[in-house]
């Protein structure tokens, strides 16, 4: 059995594109054999770190309730992540970064000495052996020309996944979605022709 976790992190309910190209993901990897888990990061968020549960998600033992909450909470997203073969990111870009929500589960799953180690030879990925297709939309045309350099979504998801040793990801982009209604069709079009090279190319295979 394969296990497939979904992660989307929009705000924007049925009018997100990342969304429908989730979904369009969800809709072609459905199949006997394929076990999907979905989590709503944007609908249902998980609650940012706070002085009083930034301590416990990080490692250290949990004295008080709200220590004890949050650790059951950061330990159950951990043993979801691990138990996964492929995980499938849906991240609109807000203000140039990624959504607080997504940003939020990174902050519940990167723990020293369950999801990375320090070594040595500096810091060591422990969840490996996993695929990641990440979409990625965006009002703006970011992936080249001038506004390179004001892409803080890809590249930070791009460390974030390596750092925890998910370093097969694949990201399929929606750009130019403030162009007008033309752009936005063809956006999505191009994305979901790309969803389906990727998934039917072999993103289940040795997953």
């Amino acid at each position: 059995m394969t296990k497939v976790l979904v992660l989307n992190s929009s705000v924007s309910g049925d009018a997100s594109v990342s969304r429908e190209l989730v979904q369009s993901v969800v809709d072609r990897l459905t199949r006997p054999g394929v076990a999907i888990t979905e989590r709503d990061l944007g609908a249902d968020p998980i609650p940012h770190l706070t002085p009083g549960t930034v301590g416990t998600v990080r490692g250290a033992d949990p004295v008080t309730p709200v220590e004890v909450e949050a650790r059951a909470l950061a330990d159950g997203l951990i043993a979801e992540l691990k138990a996964s073969d492929v995980l499938v990111i849906g991240a609109p870009m807000y203000n140039f970064a990624i959504p607080t929500g997504l940003k939020a589960w990174f902050d519940h799953v990167l723990r020293a000495g369950a999801t990375f180690r320090y070594s040595e030879a500096g810091p060591e990925g422990l969840v490996t052996g996993k695929k990641a297709i990440v979409v990625l939309s965006r009002g703006g045309l970011y992936s080249e020309g001038p506004a390179v350099g004001l892409d803080f979504q890809e590249p930070h998801l791009r460390t974030l996944l390596g750092f925890m040793g998910v370093t097969d990801v694949t990201f399929v982009r929606a750009e130019k979605l403030g162009f007008g209604p033309d752009a936005v069709a063809q956006a999505k079009a191009d994305a979901k022709a790309r969803i389906g090279e990727i998934v039917d190319g072999g993103l289940l295979a040795a997953a």
